[in-house]
């Protein structure tokens, strides 16, 4: 398998993008929730320190898969795919890609609302993006949290498809995103 993708299958950048992009949101979620669910402690600043941080390494891998994207040509779909099952796995891609672009960047403006100094795995800090408010917190932390709760639902929709094209209707869409799948 190669780098780059081809008319049949994802390359091996786009499929180690995606699996440690996955790897990486499916442990945001629960240490979201976890922490939300904490009683003030040095804990739980401890688990939204990680939480912030994986979020804001998912935005930066996010843009490096977009331009991956842009540059290489993506794997035809099966030809037998109904258009409406294309119609609805580019929306759904299309939605999975804006909330990872916008959760990271609604949880930043949470952070900075609360006047919260950050700093990504300890390495340097981040300015904030907006003045301390209150108001603006609440709102950003509603939006955070429907947006998460979204994204969980595409996740299932994802998987869902994935899965179903793999058991039920026998193509090489799911094969074709593992390392060493078929064509």
């Amino acid at each position: 398998m190669g780098w780059r993708n081809t008319t049949t299958r994802w390359g091996g950048v786009a499929q180690g993008l995606h699996w440690l992009m996955a790897a990486l949101i499916f442990t945001l979620i629960p240490l979201g929730l976890i922490g939300a669910d904490m009683a003030f402690s040095k804990a739980k600043i401890e688990v939204f320190q990680w939480h912030k941080s994986i979020g804001l390494l998912v935005l930066t891998l996010v843009v490096l898969r977009i331009a991956w994207r842009l540059w290489n040509p993506t794997p035809a779909h099966p030809p037998d795919t109904p258009r409406y099952q294309l119609l609805g796995a580019s929306s759904v891609h299309l939605l999975l890609y804006g909330l990872m672009v916008l959760m990271p960047l609604t949880g930043w403006v949470i952070n900075s609302a609360a006047n919260v100094p950050f700093e990504p795995f300890g390495l340097f800090r981040l300015p904030h993006l907006v003045e301390r408010s209150e108001t603006t917190q609440d709102l950003f932390e509603t939006i955070h949290g429907t947006m998460a709760w979204v994204l969980m639902g595409l996740l299932a929709l994802h998987i869902g498809a994935a899965l179903h094209h793999h058991f039920r209707r026998r193509n090489d869409t799911l094969r074709r995103m593992l390392p060493g799948g078929s064509p």
